[in-house]
């Protein structure tokens, strides 16, 4: 499956991720899914939102830099080895991995790992080829 994200470029400054958190809560935006990366000078937020659309427009009229990216999703089995041999399909087929993150609902047996690859398309069907939602 395809899941929307967003990604805020961010100045590594005091405050400047609670003003972000801020903006969202104002706008009655609720945060599924968080992941940051930073370096010394930025930051990239990668974001899972209760609605995308609308935490990017209140994210740009609030002057923050916004960007909006597919990701292949897929249900994982929560047990050793559940993320490695979708790893080991992916790089069978030559698909690189540019960054993942995931999350596990408590009511779940199942973890949501959510890709960014070389290849969307081919991505999605090599999950197919070996019966992944």
């Amino acid at each position: 499956m395809l899941v929307n994200q967003i990604a805020v470029f961010l100045e590594n400054k005091f405050g400047r991720l609670h003003s972000l958190t801020r903006t969202l809560s104002d706008s009655g935006v609720d945060i599924l899914s968080m992941n940051i990366a930073d370096t010394s000078d930025f930051g990239i937020v990668r974001m899972i939102t209760s609605d995308n659309d609308k935490a990017a427009a209140a994210l740009k009229s609030a002057g923050f830099t916004v960007k909006s990216t597919n990701l292949v999703g897929v249900k994982v089995e929560n047990v050793p080895g559940g993320l490695s041999n979708i790893l080991s399909w992916l790089s069978e087929e030559g698909i690189e991995l540019e960054y993942l993150y995931s999350f596990v609902h408590s009511d779940d047996k199942k973890a949501l790992i959510l890709f960014k690859t070389s290849d969307t398309e081919k991505t999605l069907a090599t999950l197919s080829k070996h019966n992944m939602n």
